[in-house]
């Protein structure tokens, strides 16, 4: 039944336990190691029943197979794994600095070649294919919010025989299908928007490729990058309440975005959902919203910009997003984040509070 289903409704009814008699409407939280001999599982590392039941909400919301694993960087290694020794990866230059990170770490040991490129330059992102064996994509990007011709690169990679990797943790699919758009691969943080309340560390990787998939599953098995039981039932609760926290969290980006283009201290927005920002009419094409994460740069430098992060009261400062809660970052305040983005950059990650409350707060800060 649930294929035919919208996806609101199947948040709320996917991974259950069949509906019997006195059978209980949550699924159980199995804490065991190992499985008596005989059956698929066998041990802790090879499977879990709260896997099962939120691998198959996503998988289904996505239009693939899903693997959930232990943290969002453990979803993005496994892929990654997929490179074969010295091969080219191609990524963007503005990307969560985390990835970036990995991806540096390994060219520098030749593990693989990088290139990074503008991910919304269609044309840089095409000529920089020949010959790689990954394109990994953001849109819209950590924490600049460009927006990538999904469609385009992905068909273009496909023609040259290269593998893609989506990052989908800022839009969900809720709002983006990038298996539909042409990818070979999708990555999330789960611990963001999946999830939902700031409380467990997962990520998920889902495919539509067996061979893919087998691969993917023979890593986390054996790399032993596992999700907590636990933590994946609280995902999966988390989840249920997605579509709600979505569209309460984008209808106050949405406001608080046009509130922040007229304000004096603000010399830039970027937030797809403005008519004229620049990644307006790709997202408008291949997504279902606009999302909730909008880019801000303060006038006055990096300073100003610190001092305004520092003094919300409602608004948390915190390095996270995704989450019920509001929170913001200035994201060069780590050593990490590419120079490229704007020293006076805060990355507002907007929650599911009363739209004035934010404001007033925004308000209060930017003085």
């Amino acid at each position: 039944m649930t294929d035919e289903l919208d996806p609101a409704s199947l948040l709320v009814h996917g991974g259950r336990p069949a509906v019997e008699a006195d059978a209980a409407l949550s699924g159980p939280v199995v804490f065991s190691s190992t499985y008596v001999a005989g059956g698929p599982t066998g041990y802790g590392r090879f499977g879990n029943p709260a896997w099962t039941a939120f691998e198959d909400v996503l998988g289904e919301l996505e239009g693939g197979q899903a693997l959930v694993l232990a943290s969002g960087m453990a979803a993005c290694a496994v892929v990654i794994d997929l490179v074969p020794v010295g091969g080219k990866v191609v990524a963007p230059e503005h990307a969560y600095n985390g990835v970036t990170g990995l991806l540096k770490q390994q060219a520098e040991t030749g593990r693989i070649t990088l290139e990074l490129v503008d991910i919304a330059d269609t044309d840089a992102v095409v000529a920089a294919l020949p010959g790689a064996a990954l394109l990994w994509a953001e849109s819209p990007t950590n924490p600049a919010m460009e927006v990538a011709d999904l469609p385009a690169i992905c068909a273009a990679a496909n023609a040259e025989g290269v593998l893609v990797a989506v990052d989908n943790t800022f839009a969900t699919p809720l709002l983006q299908r990038p298996l539909a758009l042409g990818a070979d691969i999708v990555v999330h943080s789960v611990t963001k928007y999946l999830a939902g309340h700031s409380d467990v560390l997962l990520g998920a990787v889902v495919t539509r490729d067996q061979a893919t998939y087998d691969a993917l599953a023979l890593r986390r098995k054996t790399q032993g990058a596992i999700a907590g039981p636990m933590e994946v039932w609280l995902a999966l609760r988390g989840m249920r309440t997605l579509a709600l926290r979505m569209e309460k969290a984008q209808a106050n980006a949405q406001y608080l975005a046009e509130r922040l283009q007229a304000h004096p201290k603000i010399s830039r927005v970027r937030y797809p959902g403005l008519a004229d920002d620049p990644g307006h009419e790709r997202a408008a094409k291949q997504m279902q919203g606009f999302g909730a994460i909008i880019a801000i740069e303060v006038a006055g430098g990096a300073e100003e910009a610190q001092r305004v992060a520092e003094s919300t009261r409602l608004w948390i400062h915190a390095t996270s997003l995704g989450g019920v809660e509001s929170m913001l970052e200035r994201r060069r305040r780590w050593a990490s984040e590419p120079v490229t983005i704007p020293d006076n950059l805060i990355r507002l990650s907007v929650g599911i509070e009363h739209a004035e409350d934010l404001w007033k707060d925004l308000q209060q800060a930017l003085g």
